[in-house]
Formats: C-alpha cells, structure tokens, sequence
C-alpha cells in the first residue's frame, strides 16, 4: 500500500479567511500535516501573511506592502479579495504564528510571493531553528536559485511552469522541470493538479524528487492522486482529504485481516 499523501491545508481551509490566525489554528485543528500560507514583506522587512502586495483598505485607501512600513498599516482592517471586509483581515506577521506552528506536529509551506522575502526568511527560520519545520514553495527556476544562494539548508519546492508543459512535448517538459529542481537543490516539485500525469511521477521519481500537488479541493478529484502515489495533496476541503485517508486505512485493515 502505498503511503497516503501529506495533507497541506491551503490558506483559507475549510471556509476561513485566507492567511489569518483562524485559517492556520482550522487547519492544526483538523489534523493537516502542513499549512500553507502566502509571504510577503513590508518595506521595513516585517514578513507578513498576504498573497497580493496591492491592498485596499474598508475606507478605500490604497497601500503598497512593499512600499510600506507595518506600523503603518497594522491597525488597519482591509478588504478581502473576494471585496468583502473583516476586521480578521488585518494584515497578520509571520512571527505572530509561529509559536502555533512550534506547538504542533505539523509543518508550514510558505508561499513566497517575491524574491524580497527570501532573506527574511532565512533570517527568521534560522534564529528559531524551524529548518525541520518550514518549506518554501512559491519558487520557480530563478528564485529556487537566488534561495538556494541565500540559505543552501532551506527546504523548497520548485513551482513548476506550466507554459514549458503547453509548448513541449510532457515527458521533455516534466524532465527539464525536474533538472530545473535538482539543479537548485529542490526536494521536490509543486505541481498544478491539472498537469499531474503518471509519466510525471515516474520522472520525478527517477530524479529523487517528491511531488506536491495543489489545489484539490473536490473529494472525487483528490482519489486519481492518491493511486498515483503522490506525495501531498493541498486543499482547502482538508476534512475531505482526511475522511478518505481514513477510509484508505480501513480498507487496508480488512485487506490484511487486520479487524
């Protein structure tokens, strides 16, 4: 039987709001393995949880993150990006969950959302010795290189492009991903769930890299991947991945006599 993939809750899990406090705190609680969450910095390096750098506040003022310092904006509450507001959604730091994520069993992937989060990052994951912890994705060729640069003991997935799988043959563009990861020292690929075929698990396999997959989110969708064997499925349904995990097990158990 071949082992159920991780669980990586994506931001925003099981109908909460996306890179909040109560989204990580749903996703531990339901017994996601990693949390996923997007990065970004502010422009006096304070690394904040935030997938787009342009946010407009519940009055309408506009702010640059990169631009601006986050005594600035942290009182502020803003609208999300389905236009709605919240006074959850105030921007969240990084440092304000991490005693969430060393408090639990689980890890978290940290989506870099610019190539100016990668020395933060490094910075914070080596002053609160998370290497065990925190994975990076978010990185396509060129920014897996500048992290590998930066922090060679980091763990990161590649993102892989998904215009070299539309203008070449598959098994040449899932090949030339994966040499694009091992060059830089990945330990696996991240992977539109669209583009995910067998041939792709077989060559990453011959790379010695894993496979993460995102983002499933319907129950019948989610079981190709796992007869695939890859090795984590993102969500934001994480109580349906955790349901057929369950089920897998119990199938296995009266297979083997177990019960």
């Amino acid at each position: 039987m071949k082992p159920f993939p991780l669980i990586t809750a994506h931001t925003g899990c099981m109908g909460t709001p996306a890179n909040s406090r109560l989204s990580i705190e749903t996703a531990f609680r339901s017994g996601a393995d990693i949390v996923e969450d997007d990065i970004r910095v502010t422009a006096d390096g304070v690394l904040v949880l935030a997938h787009d750098d342009h946010i407009v506040t519940a009055e309408g003022t506009a702010y640059s993150i990169a631009q601006t310092r986050y005594a600035d904006i942290e009182t502020s509450a803003f609208k999300a990006r389905d236009g709605k507001s919240s006074e959850a959604m105030r921007l969240l730091p990084l440092a304000s969950v991490l005693p969430l994520l060393q408090a639990s069993g689980a890890r978290m992937n940290l989506d870099l959302k610019s190539d100016a989060c990668i020395e933060p990052v490094s910075r914070m994951v080596d002053e609160h010795d998370l290497y065990d912890k925190v994975l990076l994705s978010g990185c396509e060729a060129s920014r897996a290189r500048l992290v590998q640069r930066s922090n060679p003991r980091l763990h990161k997935l590649l993102n892989v492009d998904p215009a070299s799988f539309q203008a070449n043959a598959y098994r040449d563009a899932a090949h030339w991903s994966c040499e694009d990861a091992r060059s830089a020292d990945c330990f696996g690929i991240n992977v539109n769930y669209r583009l995910v075929q067998p041939d792709l698990l077989e060559i990453a396999a011959q790379h010695q890299l894993d496979v993460y997959v995102w983002t499933v989110d319907e129950p019948e969708a989610m079981k190709p991947f796992v007869e695939m064997g890859v090795q984590s499925i993102t969500s934001r349904n994480v109580q349906a991945l955790i349901a057929l995990k369950q089920m897998k097990m119990g199938d296995h158990l009266n297979d083997s006599g177990g019960v």
